[in-house]
């Protein structure tokens, strides 16, 4: 593989997974890397964007009509909608029109990975089992991430690439403007609550913060889908990837405290999306004064999410021990992360 050449389309390159995929490959060296995404990007180096509405099929056979060279695709795009059946139409269209315009023009075309998560197990909805595998059974749809692999699954029958699906638990990195950042939802609660003399309370569901859940760093995820994509035993499969160690919040909370230099109080469950809409006029103070990065209330909030996630009365995590056995072996500590990625987010002067 490491002399073939090697030319990565990876789609939706602006959000928190698909932005540290870019950085992954590029930092490889031996991959030309092609950013997919509707904000477009500063090309430089080993690395081109590409600005692409990929929900407008004609935008996308043009966009990607003339990139012959991709050997490999990596789908990390997602589209927000209010329910789940309505994420199915768009998430699933943006897969097709993306296979339909490049699998005909690319004729070196070698694997499609596609990014997917816990939503498979049923960890959205409510208790699921614990720890999930990948040979678990599906839910009751509808499920676009269940639809997206089926689609690949067809899709690749009789063709000379191979697909993985790479299911991540909650992914923790570097991201603005993202709809699904829960570093950024603790980073901006905690300045917050510093600026405002709080201390740091856990605002989820009561039970929330005593059960076992776990995190994927967003480094990772990076290395895990690169390796599945260009592993041969890895074809046509799907692999939970996770830092590999378990927490509690009511152990992880207090250490993230002491980040800010903040005590905790009894948790009290609040909507965040409720009590922190009011904030942006503070938000815009504290950018003036500590003198940040002049990001917009609206890109650094992410507020429903942690509010999904801060609700999870249930243990979330599943079983990652396939990859390891097919040869992945790396982990990360989800304490390290958490406080690796505040403290990247102080020197980018993001938070004060």
């Amino acid at each position: 593989m490491s002399t073939q050449s090697k030319v990565a389309l990876v789609v939706g390159a602006q959000g928190v997974i698909g932005r540290n995929l870019v950085e992954h490959l590029a930092a490889l060296g031996d991959w030309e890397v092609i950013g997919l995404s509707r904000r477009g990007g500063e090309s430089a180096g080993r690395v081109r964007h590409v600005r692409v509405d990929l929900l407008d099929r004609d935008d996308c056979a043009g966009a990607l009509g003339g990139l012959t060279e991709v050997t490999h695709v990596f789908y990390a795009a997602y589209q927000d909608r209010p329910t789940w059946a309505e994420l199915v139409p768009p998430n699933l269209a943006m897969l097709v029109n993306v296979v339909d315009a490049i699998e005909p023009v690319a004729p070196g075309l070698r694997h499609v990975s596609l990014m997917q998560g816990y939503k498979v197990y049923g960890a959205h909805l409510g208790p699921f089992k614990t720890p999930a595998r990948e040979s678990d059974p599906r839910h009751m749809p509808p499920e676009f991430n269940v639809d997206q692999e089926d689609f690949l699954r067809e899709r690749q029958r009789g063709s000379g690439w191979t697909w993985s699906a790479i299911r991540p638990s909650v992914v923790c990195g570097f991201a603005l403007g993202n709809p699904m950042n829960l570093a950024m939802v603790i980073a901006v609660y905690g300045a917050i609550s510093k600026e405002l003399g709080l201390p740091l309370r856990f605002p989820g569901r009561p039970g929330a913060y005593d059960r076992l859940l776990e995190m994927t760093d967003a480094g990772l995820l990076a290395k895990a889908t690169v390796w599945a994509a260009t592993e041969e035993r890895c074809a046509n499969q799907a692999f939970n990837v996770n830092n590999g160690d378990l927490f509690r919040w009511n152990d992880m909370w207090p250490r993230i405290a002491r980040f800010f230099d903040l005590e905790t109080a009894p948790p009290l469950p609040m909507t965040l999306d409720v009590v922190m809409a009011d904030k942006e006029p503070l938000w815009d103070s504290m950018v003036e004064r500590y003198g940040l990065e002049r990001h917009s209330y609206k890109e650094v909030s992410s507020w429903a999410f942690g509010d999904a996630v801060f609700s999870w009365d249930y243990d979330f995590f599943a079983d990652g021990s396939k990859a390891r056995r097919l040869g992945f072996h790396e982990y990360v500590d989800t304490e390290a992360m958490f406080l690796g990625i505040l403290g990247d987010l102080r020197r980018r002067r993001i938070i004060p």
